[in-house]
């Protein structure tokens, strides 16, 4: 049940009740089990929780959010039902992250700061694994989040704002509270019929 109503929350999240920076941590703790590369651990994780601190990466992510999505906004009534609505919910995660009482940032020290060039899978590897730890944990305990990675568009401001040194790279952004809801079920998704290709892409 765990794995299949970990929902990314954006609406949901209780902007009024404060979250335990303690019961963070021993998500987080959990979240350092997961697999990363040679068990080089080079992960690093921000836990914001100061206001102001929140506020301006807020700033930053609505910025990033309306820059990615003005067409689409724009034409808001023209799009299907569904589109419409994931754009809708993530509207108000931008309008509202300010508030969000939790904010955790996994990120990677890269040597010398820059991504190599093609697939990237591997470095990533070593990191969104325990970010989904993270979420997963806190799922566990009664709280939500929303995976998000809109203010990577403006990666560098938030860096900034943050301090961090010229090697360590942002992978997501966790917005992290107590849900407004209790009951979650299963996303809508394609069944694994269309998804699967077994033995190749084409298979028997």
């Amino acid at each position: 049940m765990l794995l299949t109503t970990t929902r990314c929350v954006r609406r949901g999240l209780d902007l009024d009740r404060a979250v335990d920076p303690e019961q963070v941590k021993d998500c987080l703790r959990v979240a350092l089990q997961a697999p990363n590369g040679n068990n080089r651990q080079n992960w690093r994780w921000l836990l914001l929780t100061d206001p102001a601190v929140r506020a301006g990466v807020a700033e930053v992510y609505r910025a990033a959010f309306h820059d990615r999505n003005a067409d689409a906004l724009r034409r808001l009534d023209e799009l299907p039902p569904a589109t419409r609505s994931v754009l809708t919910v993530a509207r108000y995660l931008a309008d509202h992250l300010h508030r969000v009482p939790v904010l955790v940032i996994p990120c990677l020290d890269v040597a010398g700061g820059r991504l190599p060039e093609g697939n990237q899978a591997g470095l990533w590897g070593s990191l969104l694994p325990a970010a989904w730890s993270y979420a997963l944990a806190a799922r566990s305990r009664g709280l939500v989040t929303a995976w998000t990675a809109v203010h990577l568009d403006r990666e560098q401001e938030v860096a900034d704002l943050l301090g961090l040194p010229a090697t360590v790279r942002q992978g997501a952004l966790l917005p992290t509270a107590h849900p407004l809801r209790t009951a979650f079920r299963p996303g809508p998704r394609l069944p694994l019929e269309e998804v699967l290709h077994h033995n190749g892409w084409q298979g028997p």
